[in-house]
């Protein structure tokens, strides 16, 4: 059975956050990890769960908590990586991607912004297979507002748990420090390797 193992992330680096706020944030992400490995080790265990029902079910009941779990992992993950306070000088083809679509990067950044404020769980800067064209998506859940055949360039947790311990209520703040923070390069690779794939 495939087991999910946790990425470690070096936090030093990141600026306006306290190490404080993003150890007790990567506990949760830890717990995601945790708990998807439980659910596939349950699925794998058992090959025949006896009425199935879409109100309530053991399958049902594995089956959204998968979906949420693994989520919580992957969008946890693509968060910490593109907020390391590293190459934070917009760059490259990702620059021209966002001004392409976004006109300026003040305009790009004014919409992020305005979806982070308006969504409860996470703000995705993705690349839709459909348009080719960059957009950002709201998830008010790891699982409720998910684009499929999307591919994420950059990611932002809007959660509470993600800003609460050093900036409180101040949402607004708390994603100033998260765009000063960003590490174009990682959006540059992601951006690439979608090229490399002919997805964009």
């Amino acid at each position: 059975m495939y087991t999910i193992q946790p990425i470690s992330f070096d936090f030093k680096t990141v600026q306006g956050f306290t190490l404080n706020q993003l150890d007790q944030h990567y506990k949760l992400y830890l717990g995601y990890v945790h708990k998807i490995n439980i659910i596939w080790s349950i699925l794998s265990k058992n090959s025949n769960f006896s009425n199935s029902n879409s109100t309530y079910s053991d399958m049902r009941s594995l089956k959204l908590g998968e979906s949420y779990s693994l989520n919580g992992v992957k969008l946890h993950e693509l968060y910490f990586s593109n907020m390391t306070g590293l190459n934070t000088e917009p760059y490259g083809d990702a620059l021209s991607f966002i001004v392409r679509d976004f006109k300026t990067l003040d305009n790009f950044y004014t919409r992020l912004t305005d979806v982070a404020l308006s969504v409860r769980g996470w703000a995705v800067v993705a690349v839709d297979s459909m348009d080719k064209r960059i957009h950002i998506f709201g998830c008010d859940s790891h699982d409720v507002g998910s684009i499929w055949n999307a591919y994420p360039l950059l990611v932002l947790d809007v959660y509470e748990h993600a800003y609460m311990i050093d900036f409180g209520i101040d949402r607004k703040t708390y994603i100033k420090n998260f765009i000063e923070n960003i590490d174009w390069r990682v959006v540059n690779n992601r951006l690439n390797m979608m090229r490399l794939n002919r997805l964009v």
